[in-house]
């Protein structure tokens, strides 16, 4: 299994019509067939000082392995996104992790 996590910051962090946009752009990108799994998230209203809460939007994606991932990476539609959406984020970071040997 491959895991990518992606986290956004928002330029204009509390603008409900950016979010809308990067969201819009996020959801187009579930017809790629190599996702296996998927969640478009927000920060949970949860408190403890290890949680990280600056983020506006994660995109978790699960594959079934790194070929796959990378297929995903350049599929027209991902570039598209990026392409489209880019313009929109401060800060991305993103964790990639694959299963324990």
């Amino acid at each position: 299994m491959f895991v990518h996590h992606v986290f956004f910051w928002l330029k204009n962090a509390g603008s409900e019509e950016d979010k809308a946009k990067l969201l819009e752009g996020l959801r187009e990108m579930t017809s790629i067939k190599e996702i296996r799994t998927l969640h478009i998230g927000e920060p949970a209203s949860t408190n403890r000082d290890v949680i990280e809460k600056g983020y506006d939007v994660s995109w978790l994606l699960i594959f079934d392995n790194l070929e796959d991932q990378e297929v995903y990476q350049v599929h027209p539609v991902h570039k598209a996104f990026v392409e489209k959406c880019s313009s929109l984020w401060a800060k991305v970071v993103v964790y990639d992790a694959t299963d324990v040997k």
